[in-house]
């Protein structure tokens, strides 16, 4: 839970709860008397410092799946570098996947570092208008766990969004972990006050992915989290030689199509498997760079102008209300 201090007994009610300070559980707890006054369900101040701090962000994106393994950072790295390809856009990555971070090996960028500055830290780039923050560039090896409770998890989440000299941006990405948690409540609670555009969901084809991203489609819900649309990843695998499709992951169910369908979300597109993929990111490239003709390179920038699209008609929908 997002709101449970370090120093709180178990089956702690969490601080914005109803019952904080008032249950059993909180007997003996050093914080009963503060969560009893109802102090802590007062807004966080750091909701609107972000706010303040992000204000200068055109456009924030989340990426965000229910299952692991489906390719939310691979996805949200070539969101980033299909952006970036226009010099003339300003764009940034976050990594909010604490405990397993890997921008940085799939955007080529391992051992680099974060340096301070006078106006907080400064992102470490990919290109002149490509930067990337992630919890992997304050690690000593690749191989280190991050072995936090949420508390700790959330207060670093705060801090890159509060304390990262991001600069005029004109898109921020901020790739999540599996799950609907911590760090998911976090990033909604703290972008609260900068007007999220809105979140593309990530699955693949087979039902058990799907169950899962299904909860993450409620979760969104709940939260009143825009979601831009739903892409399937490993959507077939289409041979380089004889161009014929196989179904490597079968839509039992359906697949995307059918749960777009039945939940009336849009479809962004398909993308099919392609073994290039994998050994891009392993070589920190961009595989629309290293192989732009493939059927997967297509489906891609096809997807990436349907986000653009989208973004672009909210702007001209919010100014044709002001």
């Amino acid at each position: 839970m997002a709101d449970v201090p370090d120093n709180a007994p178990e089956h702690c009610p969490g601080t914005q709860s109803e019952k904080a300070g008032k249950t059993s559980a909180c007997q003996g707890c050093p914080n009963q008397k503060l969560c009893a006054s109802g102090a802590t369900k007062a807004p966080d101040p750091a909701i609107a410092e972000i706010g303040l701090k992000l204000s200068t962000v055109k456009h924030k994106i989340l990426v965000l799946s229910g299952k692991g393994g489906v390719g939310k950072s691979t996805f949200s790295a070539h969101l980033a570098h299909a952006l970036a390809d226009d010099s003339s856009r300003e764009v940034a990555m976050l990594d909010v996947d604490i405990c397993g971070p890997s921008l940085p090996r799939i955007m080529g960028l391992e051992g680099e570092q974060v340096h301070q500055s006078g106006s907080g830290w400064s992102p470490v780039y990919v290109e002149d208008n490509l930067a990337v923050m992630s919890i992997g560039f304050l690690l000593s090896s690749p191989d280190d766990a991050v072995i936090w409770r949420g508390p700790k998890k959330n207060g670093m989440i705060k801090q890159f969004l509060r304390d990262v000299d991001w600069g005029d941006l004109d898109y921020l990405i901020v790739d999540t972990p599996p799950g609907t948690s911590d760090e998911h409540l976090s990033i909604v609670q703290y972008l609260s006050a900068t007007d999220v555009d809105g979140a593309v969901i990530i699955t693949t084809p087979q039902e058990v992915a799907l169950q899962d991203v299904r909860k993450e489609i409620r979760f969104c819900e709940k939260v009143k989290l825009p979601i831009i649309g739903v892409v399937e990843n490993m959507s077939g695998f289409v041979c380089p030689n004889c161009k014929n499709t196989s179904q490597i992951f079968s839509p039992t169910s359906g697949g995307a199509e059918r749960m777009c369908a039945d939940l009336n979300l849009p479809l962004l597109g398909k993308i099919p498997l392609d073994p290039r993929i994998a050994r891009s990111c392993d070589e920190g490239r961009s595989f629309l760079n290293d192989v732009p003709d493939s059927p997967a390179a297509k489906v891609y920038l096809s997807i990436v102008q349907r986000i653009l699209d989208y973004c672009s008609n909210r702007v001209t929908e919010e100014k044709s209300t002001i």
